[in-house]
């Protein structure tokens, strides 16, 4: 293939200083030539940029790069501001967020753009992501996913109003770190939301697909992601739900809660408030009693659920999305 296109590898970086040489190293050997490097750090209290400087001041990282910026702030902004200014910084329309924790594979530049020669009308790409344990060593390594190609989200059939119905149900999307786009069409949605320091992902989903913008899927991978327990997501393995249930509800009442049936709305309102409860009593533990307490209150106890398994069996809600 011609390598015409430039693009903007960005790379969003907090207290990354254990892993971020082996994430720049992973850029530098993308067998796509005409690359811009910017690294974003969001006021990381480690030593990720000195290390980034060092790094990137190297002659042969000079002459790898078509340019390299490092960008830093004062303060910490949350991950949707780091996105924002690496997109603003951004030198190309196609750009690829990177974490400063996980690794490219040395094709994902060149099958992304592969894929976006041949699908000229696809502007914001996902693929295959391999995931690891703590190092990206094959003995530690733990699956692909998604394992087969997606058949819910990304059929051909559907359009991008089918994906944002889909989406209102629930986050579908756990290869995020494959993603790549064209920020024409993350400029017509307003780039990400930096009200929301805590969720920007799933937010640009609901974003993209509501304004008709179809996300695209390619069954190669492309990234390896780390698990690691100094991720800013790790939530452990002792806890009865993960943040998301908590952090995520904001994103759902705004982006999602109009679009779906009122006992769905109303079930998501009493888990919530549920949720909250527990961890402000300190029961989001997997004990034994709080387990029960709280698959109790937001199952067996929770009327909207009863009422969602009756709608379903409705014959003319077979082909509602919310239902089928």
């Amino acid at each position: 293939m011609q390598n015409n296109y430039t693009v903007t590898i960005g790379v969003a970086t907090y207290n990354a200083s254990i892993f971020i040489l082996e994430a720049l190293e992973s850029i530098y050997n993308q067998t796509y030539p005409n690359l811009h490097l910017i690294v974003s750090d969001d006021c990381s209290k480690d030593d990720t940029v000195a290390q980034v400087q060092k790094w990137c001041n190297q002659e042969q990282v000079q002459k790898r790069f078509l340019t390299i910026e490092i960008i830093t702030v004062p303060s910490n902004t949350g991950v949707s501001g780091n996105c924002n200014r690496i997109i603003k910084a951004a030198k190309s329309d196609w750009v690829k967020f990177h974490a400063g924790d996980d690794i490219l594979l040395p094709n994902c530049i060149e099958d992304n753009m592969a894929f976006a020669k041949l699908n000229p009308e696809a502007k914001v790409l996902f693929s295959q992501v391999k995931v690891y344990q703590d190092t990206f060593e094959e003995k530690n390594y733990l699956k692909t996913t998604p394992a087969a190609f997606p058949n819910n989200l990304f059929q051909s059939n559907f359009t991008a109003r089918d994906q944002f119905q889909l989406l209102c149900m629930s986050d579908r999307i756990h290869f995020t770190p494959s993603y790549m786009f064209h920020k024409e069409v993350l400029a017509q949605v307003g780039n990400y939301d930096e009200t929301n320091r805590l969720v920007e992902d799933y937010p640009m989903w609901l974003k993209l697909t509501k304004a008709g913008i179809q996300l695209n899927y390619f069954h190669k991978p492309t990234v390896g992601y780390r698990i690691h327990g100094k991720a800013t997501n790790n939530t452990g393995a002792d806890v009865l739900f993960k943040p998301s249930v908590i952090n995520g509800f904001q994103v759902r009442q705004k982006w999602a809660h109009a679009e779906l049936p009122f006992e769905i709305v109303a079930s998501e309102y009493l888990t919530y408030y549920i949720s909250v409860l527990f961890q402000k009593m300190g029961w989001n533990k997997k004990k034994s009693l709080y387990k029960g307490l709280y698959q109790l209150s937001t199952v067996y106890l929770n009327p909207f659920q009863y009422i969602y398994a009756l709608k379903k069996r409705v014959p003319t809600n077979r082909t509602n999305p919310f239902y089928s």
